[in-house]
């Protein structure tokens, strides 16, 4: 009974463990406006956190989405390869 009970226990750590180390865009995004909030108090950090929050991420550089394109594109070849690469480089 004992024995059953704590593999129960561990099985549970152990997934909450993995649960909690997939760290999500939001909880990333909060992470960051926070941090970025500083010392700010009250309305002032209401408001600097809504604007923050509510911020759409700036447009990707030709760089970074060729490398988000190449990395997506992995295992692909040929015209495969060079017909992804177009999709994905020209979707906005």
């Amino acid at each position: 009974m004992k024995s059953t009970i704590i593999a129960a226990a561990i099985a549970g750590l152990l997934a909450c463990g993995t649960a909690l180390a997939a760290e999500t865009a939001q909880q990333s995004k909060m992470k960051t406006c926070n941090q970025d909030a500083g010392d700010r108090k009250g309305d002032e950090r209401k408001a600097f956190m809504k604007e923050c929050l509510s911020a759409k991420p700036a447009k990707a550089t030709p760089q970074e989405r060729m490398k988000t394109c190449n990395a997506e594109a992995a295992g692909k070849t040929g015209d495969e390869r060079k017909a992804f690469m177009k999709e994905c480089l020209s979707a906005k």
